[in-house]
C-alpha cells in the first residue's frame, strides 16, 4: 500500500469494530471532514460528524468485522473494496459488500463516501 494514511484507516477501522472505541478512528479525520453513505441525505461534517457517523455505524450491529479485498490508492485518494460480516442486534447474521472512497489531505481523511449493498439490510 503506497499511502500510509489509507493503511492506517483500514487497520483502525478493524480495531474500532472489535473494540467499539470510535475515537481512534475519528482522530484520522480532518477537522472539516465530510462523511456520507447511502442512508444520509446530507454529509456529516467535522470531527463531531465523524464521531456520529462511526458511532451510528457500530450501533447498527451487535458485532461487525470488515475484510478489505482490494485497495487502490494514490497520493491523495483511495478506493477500498470490502466485505463486512457480523450480526445484527437480533442475532441475525449479516454479510454485505461495498466500496469506500477516501480523499486525503496530508495525513488526514478529508472526505469519506461509502456505497454498499443496502438490500442486505432490507431482507432482515
Amino acid at each position: 500500500m503506497a499511502n500510509p494514511t489509507v493503511e492506517r484507516f483500514m487497520q483502525t477501522l478493524q480495531h474500532t469494530e472489535q473494540s467499539g472505541d470510535v475515537e481512534s478512528l475519528v482522530n484520522l479525520f480532518a477537522e472539516d471532514a465530510e462523511l456520507s453513505n447511502l442512508v444520509l441525505t446530507e454529509p456529516l461534517r467535522g470531527l463531531a460528524g465523524a464521531r456520529q457517523f462511526w458511532s451510528d455505524y457500530l450501533g447498527a450491529f451487535g458485532q461487525i468485522r470488515s475484510h478489505f479485498e482490494r485497495a487502490i490508492a494514490a497520493d491523495n485518494a483511495a478506493v477500498l473494496e470490502w466485505v463486512s460480516e457480523g450480526k445484527l442486534h437480533s442475532g441475525e447474521p449479516i454479510r454485505y459488500r461495498g466500496v469506500s472512497i477516501l480523499e486525503i489531505e496530508g495525513d488526514r481523511v478529508r472526505r469519506f463516501r461509502s456505497y454498499y449493498d443496502s438490500a442486505a439490510f432490507s431482507l432482515k
